[in-house]
């Protein structure tokens, strides 16, 4: 019998055709899910990011939770995705006065993770100018990134730093290095091996940079992707021209291998994240099935059910434990 437990949840807009409420509620309760990560979310208004959502559409969401069974594991928000100097470099990246940032952007985060009560904020760590080398920034993302972490600190949420094409921690060496010079109790690193593999990353790299991650890991992204750049072909990569994401069982990252590493660290990260009110290890899938880009991907209500079936195999098979929906769940929910 196994020790080692996740909480299994998804980018619910990732499900949806249309990104309607219903439509990504309807389908993570028929897959069995309790959790969602919210990004982009269509409440009657339009498609909006959840940064965007008003106090009204906030209200009928939760209602809509409340029907479906579901809570939010994290806000996928995209704090983070910015400039970190104020250049033109040839990208449609915009720059914000990291102060203004701070204030503006930060704290509306952290409010919106409080009124979706979770504990957790999924983040980035800043554009280098394209054509730069990341390392040369990391002392300034590593004073931002800090007064981000201090600012979910003080609200009781904790700030997730995902590692991203393009980005300054565009890979686990880097974010490793990060998360030691921000030392700080806030924040912590997901990790993504679709996000390197989709860079020339080759298995045994994925698997050495998830190693580089594991002491400041605090949730993982599930995603994975078939190899088409060269190995060793490094370097800034054409987030919309993604076409070859796959299922976990089925990609280049050897998640087999991953997970059953992973196993081993599951209790003890558990009790970490216990102690800052988060419910257990996530792992959030993002499958970008049917594709992906910059800010976010698609995979239909089909493509995330054998994404999600194709994970499970991954976990049954290292020997991690999950919960899906069952008929006592059922019986709990129908009230007699």
């Amino acid at each position: 019998m196994t020790t080692s437990q996740v909480i299994l949840t998804g980018f619910a807009d990732e499900s949806a055709n249309q990104k309607t409420a219903e439509q990504q509620f309807s389908a993570f309760a028929a897959l069995g899910l309790e959790y969602y990560s919210i990004r982009f979310i269509d409440v009657g208004n339009g498609i909006k990011n959840v940064m965007d959502l008003t106090k009204a559409e906030i209200a009928k969401l939760r209602t809509l939770e409340g029907e479906y069974g579901l809570n939010v594991s994290s806000l996928g928000s995209p704090i983070g995705k910015v400039k970190l100097l104020d250049e033109n470099d040839g990208t449609k990246n915009r720059f914000v006065p990291f102060k203004k940032y701070l204030e503006k952007d930060v704290n509306k985060a952290c409010d919106l993770a409080h009124a979706f009560e979770t504990k957790l904020i999924r983040g980035f760590s800043f554009y280098h100018p394209k054509g730069t080398e990341p390392k040369d920034y990391i002392a300034q993302a590593v004073d931002q990134l800090g007064q981000i972490a201090e600012a979910c600190h003080r609200s009781d949420l904790t700030f997730g730093l995902e590692v991203e094409a393009n980005l300054i921690g565009q890979n686990g060496d880097i974010l490793a290095e990060i998360h030691k010079k921000v030392n700080h109790p806030a924040m912590m690193l997901i990790f993504d091996a679709g996000n390197l593999v989709c860079q020339g990353y080759t298995p045994d790299e994925v698997y050495d940079q998830y190693v580089a991650m594991k002491p400041g890991m605090g949730w993982m992204h599930v995603k994975d992707y078939k190899i088409t750049k060269p190995a060793g072909e490094k370097g800034h990569i054409d987030e919309d021209a993604l076409k070859n994401f796959v299922p976990a069982d089925l990609g280049d990252s050897a998640y087999e291998r991953i997970m059953r590493d992973f196993a081993l660290s599951i209790p003890k990260l558990e009790k970490k994240l216990k102690k800052r009110g988060i419910p257990g290890v996530f792992c959030d899938l993002e499958p970008h099935v049917k594709g992906g880009g910059q800010f976010g991907g698609f995979s239909g209500p089909d493509g995330f059910g054998v994404a999600l079936r194709g994970f499970c195999r991954v976990l049954d098979f290292a020997g991690v434990g999950y919960h899906l929906r069952d008929f006592d769940d059922i019986i709990a929910a129908r009230g007699f």
